[in-house]
């Protein structure tokens, strides 16, 4: 202790192998070093040559230190350090996350066109985790957490390690909340602007000259779920987002499509339904119906797991407070617990905890592109 009384300060220094190293870690110009310093505004951080010098009150310092390190780590194994990297390792380590940050940053789903697709939060590893294992797998949560950017990267590299033969996306052609009338042109040019998302998720994973091959050679498929009925899909990576906009009979009718060798993932927000007043959505049902079979996970996202423009999971937090106090029926961690205890030993059922973790900051189109 200091004569005043106060916790003297920490002083420590973090050396790096090589300028390089340093580099990757604290960015060019240390700008990552402003991020850090933002996140722990009691600490001073200063760089000279290939060390760093972390100076603070003790429990400050070592929050920073840990950040520090953790990201030296994750830029030696090959993933690149960016400021998003840094606030999803501070919030990770000052949360619930702070054992899995190498686990969850440092996984490497797909590389295609200059950069790779990870998991960002403790959920989205969980949701990745229980795609491996299971053969249906639902992934539940608010936009912009990754819920069918993930699944298209799985799919992409199952496609890749030549674990399945082709993939399928679809989702129900539903409006969103307005009637568009009389679309003109051919049925292709009618469903086109529903399925154009799953497009765009395509453009980011494979060279662009290439899906028009693999699309003319039905390699990948992209139609409406209306398209799905009668088909018995083998050898095949099938996802269905938008699932809310299902009516239960089309969510049956899907699942029921499953074929040997195949995978289905279904994503889809419970908030955001857009079916005719007083139908029921097919996904809300599902949960209930499913609880207990073996071999299919549900997996619950939410606004912590947002890794768009912070200001995305604001909305989805302050939506989600809205929900609760309009609608007290609807009771979302009643529904979590019916799942966490059926997945308890013996009940032969997947589900995954959900996890405090902090929205991310990336591009709407490349949530989880590094």
């Amino acid at each position: 202790m200091s004569q005043s009384g106060q916790p003297r300060e920490t002083d420590a220094l973090v050396s790096f192998d090589s300028s390089d190293q340093m580099v990757a870690t604290l960015g060019a110009h240390d700008e990552l070093l402003r991020v850090i310093g933002g996140a722990y505004p009691g600490v001073e951080l200063h760089a000279r040559g290939n060390d760093l010098r972390v100076t603070g009150e003790p429990g400050v310092a070592h929050r920073a230190l840990r950040v520090i390190t953790e990201a030296r780590t994750l830029a030696a194994n090959g993933t690149r350090i960016s400021a998003q990297t840094i606030e999803q390792l501070v919030r990770m380590l000052e949360g619930s996350g702070a054992g899995d940050a190498q686990s969850v940053l440092g996984l490497k789903i797909l590389s295609g066109r200059g950069k790779a697709i990870r998991p960002k939060t403790v959920n989205q590893k969980a949701y990745v985790d229980a795609i491996d294992e299971n053969t249906v797998i639902f992934g539940i949560g608010p936009a912009g957490t990754g819920k069918t950017y993930l699944a298209m990267a799985k799919a992409v590299a199952a496609l890749q390690a030549k674990e399945v033969s082709r993939i399928i996306l679809t989702r129900p052609a539903v409006e969103a909340g307005e009637k568009l009338g009389f679309l003109p042109g051919t049925l292709t040019d009618k469903i086109d602007p529903y399925l154009r998302p799953l497009y765009d998720a395509l453009h980011d994973m494979l060279e662009p000259d290439s899906i028009p091959r693999l699309l003319a050679a039905g390699t990948i498929e992209v139609a409406p779920l209306a398209y799905m009925r009668g088909r018995t899909l083998n050898d095949a990576f099938i996802i269905l987002d938008e699932a809310q906009n299902t009516t239960p009979e089309q969510m049956k009718m899907f699942l029921t499509r499953l074929g040997f060798g195949s995978k289905i993932v279904v994503t889809g927000d419970i908030t955001q339904v857009d079916l005719p007043g007083g139908t029921k959505s097919g996904l809300r049902v599902v949960t209930e119906i499913l609880e207990g079979v073996d071999d299919i996970a549900f997996c619950e996202l939410d606004a912590s797991d947002v890794v768009r423009h912070r200001l995305v999971g604001a909305i989805v937090g302050a939506y989600e407070r809205w929900t609760a106090r309009q609608d007290p029926n609807f009771n979302r961690s009643a529904a979590r617990a019916r799942r966490r205890a059926s997945a308890a030993p013996g009940a032969g059922h997947a589900s995954h905890k959900q996890h405090g973790k902090p929205p991310g900051h990336g591009p709407d189109n490349q949530e989880n592109a590094s």
